[in-house]
């Protein structure tokens, strides 16, 4: 039997190639076709707007840091599938989380504005009824909506299901024999082909109608992968990168599902990402701690319902508030109001024919140091992204919030970030400092409302404890 390792094999080889690779320990694709995308130049993307039939499939995975993938210099194999999505479309070499832990983060992504914006800063915290989120534009333009997601800190009591038709945790199926969860003291049921057959029964309902899809992915969170992915070695950082290759052959499945019902041609495929991992850089492993790099670089990369000769390459930074703004436009409806995210359109055009633009828009990161314990005082840390810069700010709690802790890092000399020159360059700290004291004092624009406290029930505290974290 011919056996897919991957979408990318499937799409891009010449010849089917019979491989190996089991995607859940039960499962074997047969692929027989390429990808039949036609080929297309960026141009093209103008028409999207005067389409009537193109289709939005979100794929997030959870815990995801650009800098273990393939496509974005990683020397391992780890990301066949989004290697070749990106060989094939748009990938932004310098996208930034807008924090380093899901619920504040992905609050971000679905509003378009910055932490301090949204409220939704501590666990208790839910998205604010009065914020528009893209499901709902989608929803009144006539898309059908679902979102199938697997991280509590998404379930719809937080707010995230606003504008969905559909939204639910699939139901978990037994984990296969030979899958593995290196995480010994994570117990959440099931793994992410469970979103896959969650996604392509949706697809036999809904697939000729116009849809918007989100899956929400969580076996890289879980460090889960399988034997036949077991392929990098044993340590911490060897099981994260099985875990992604694991979930790159996930994502394969689905995307294959999608070749084989004819459906990329006339999908926009979105490979995103709420923050990412760090692996003792600074002493820090795991995410939810600071915002760093480690844990804020992200992937973030389009598909589009064509196949471009050569991949465009954005080198100009991208935040996550930028990417409703960005799909929105290309589809020609309304946006978000008040964001503070932008189209990225014009970045796109400009590096498809080489042309140089700005790149002085900063970029914001934020993380509430006391976020899971809601009677602890502020203690905000906050990042400042401006050209190859990156100034991180501590703050202390309650009555020593003066005191501060600061960093500057040059990416652009120093690409790991590790060398402070806070002493160094005193105009450029001088300038981020300033951001980043100004970003502090903004507040929720009034029609958005202030984010409200949602008590969590013994079910949804039992399922967020399952991903290991610490919840009252």
């Amino acid at each position: 039997m011919k056996i897919l390792r991957g979408f990318a094999v499937a799409l891009g080889a010449l010849v089917v190639i019979a491989l190996g690779l089991y995607l859940s320990g039960v499962l074997q694709i047969e692929v027989t076709n390429d990808d039949r995308r036609p080929k297309g130049t960026i141009d093209q993307i103008a028409s999207f707007r005067d389409r009537k039939d193109l289709n939005v499939l979100f794929i997030l995975t959870d815990t995801l840091r650009a800098q273990r993938l393939h496509t974005y210099g990683y020397s391992r194999e780890t990301s066949p599938t989004f290697d070749y999505m990106a060989s094939t479309g748009v990938r932004f070499a310098r996208h930034l989380a807008q924090s380093s832990w899901t619920k504040c983060s992905m609050a971000s992504l679905w509003t378009g504005l910055y932490p301090q914006r949204t409220g939704v800063l501590r666990s208790p915290h839910a998205t604010p009824e009065g914020a528009l989120m893209p499901a709902e534009i989608l929803r009144e333009a006539g898309f059908r909506t679902a979102g199938l997601w697997r991280n509590g800190w998404v379930a719809p009591s937080f707010g995230f299901n606003q504008g969905f038709e559909v939204y639910e945790r699939p139901t978990a199926k037994p984990m296969p024999r030979n899958v593995r969860v290196e995480n010994p003291h994570i117990t959440l049921e099931g793994t992410d082909n469970d979103v896959v057959d969650g996604a392509e029964e949706f697809l036999r309902v809904h697939g000729r109608e116009r849809f918007f899809l989100y899956v929400h992915l969580m076996d890289v969170h879980q460090y889960l992968y399988d034997t036949k992915s077991a392929v990098f070695g044993a340590s911490y950082s060897d099981i994260y990168d099985n875990s992604v290759l694991h979930t790159d052959a996930v994502i394969g499945r689905l995307l294959t599902i999608f070749a084989n019902q004819g459906l990329l041609e006339k999908t926009l495929v979105v490979l995103a990402a709420d923050h990412g991992e760090a692996f003792g850089e600074r002493g820090i492993e795991g995410h939810a701690r600071e915002v760093f790099r480690e844990e804020t670089e992200i992937p973030l990369i389009l598909g589009f319902p064509f196949r471009l000769e050569q991949g465009v390459v954005v080198e100009n930074r991208s935040r996550n508030v930028d990417v409703w703004p960005t799909l929105l436009d290309l589809l020609g409806l309304p946006g978000l109001p008040d964001a503070d995210g932008r189209s990225l359109v014009p970045e796109i055009l400009a590096a498809a024919t080489g042309r140089k633009i700005s790149d002085d828009e900063p970029g914001f990161a934020h993380l509430e140091r006391g976020w899971g314990r809601p009677e602890s005082p502020s203690r905000p840390t906050v990042a400042v992204t401006k050209g190859p810069y990156r100034f991180v700010l501590q703050l202390a709690p309650g009555a020593a919030r003066d005191a501060r802790v600061e960093w500057l890092f040059d990416g652009a000399s120093d690409p790991a970030e590790r060398k402070n020159l806070i002493e160094d360059r005193p105009e450029v700290a001088s300038e981020l400092r300033a951001l980043a004291d100004a970003y502090l004092e903004k507040t929720p624009p009034a029609w958005v409302g202030k984010a409200a406290d949602v008590e969590l029930d013994e079910r949804e505290a039992a399922e967020l404890r399952a991903l290991g974290y610490a919840v009252p």
